[in-house]
């Protein structure tokens, strides 16, 4: 009975060490050191809206014909740039694109209804923004990937991808699109 009584009494202490302390608040929230300058969201800064771009509703096509099309949305407080693509032929694919503020450069992860994934790096550049990455084959064949989005007059967009599967000697057309804003 005696420990029974000592067990509780720990509890209760334990209880009460959680209920009396101070509660906190991330920095980022608070404008302190570790978030954006006077309390904004730190995903509001330039850096994070340079593919900003790319956000909206679109029709895709490529060839001439209709590719496919995308939603593209800004998520998680601007965080995240999230894509939902649903091609012309059913196949679908998600990507999560976002500002890695501890590298300084953007990464993209993209997955598709075919269980394929990408992952890739990338950074802003003049009118765009420019992804690099590699994949494996499932025999495991490496692929060298570069996409290029660039933005266009009349509310267009651009997006080339280009493969090579023999270390960056030659490099072939994967996709070349133009979104189109809806």
């Amino acid at each position: 009975m005696r420990d029974q009584g000592r067990a509780l009494v720990r509890i209760i202490i334990a209880g009460l060490v959680v209920a009396c302390a101070p509660a906190t608040v991330p920095a980022q929230q608070t404008g302190q050191p570790g978030g954006a300058p006077g309390g904004a969201r730190p995903c509001d800064l330039a850096a994070y809206r340079q593919f900003d771009f790319w956000v909206g509703e679109w029709e895709v096509r490529a060839q001439g014909r209709t590719a496919g099309s995308n939603s593209v949305q800004r998520i998680l407080d601007g965080c995240v740039i999230f894509e939902n693509w649903t091609g012309a032929g059913g196949g679908t694919g998600k990507s999560f694109n976002f500002f890695n503020s501890a590298t300084g450069k953007w990464q993209q992860t993209w997955v598709d209804s075919g269980g394929r994934v990408l992952e890739l790096v990338g950074e802003a550049h003049a009118g765009g923004m420019r992804f690099a990455g590699e994949s494996l084959t499932r025999e495991g064949r490496r692929v060298m990937h570069r996409l290029i989005f660039t933005a266009l007059a009349g509310d267009r967009v651009r997006q080339l991808w280009e493969q090579s599967r023999d270390g960056g000697q030659t490099w072939s057309v994967a996709f070349d699109g133009e979104y189109l804003r809806k």
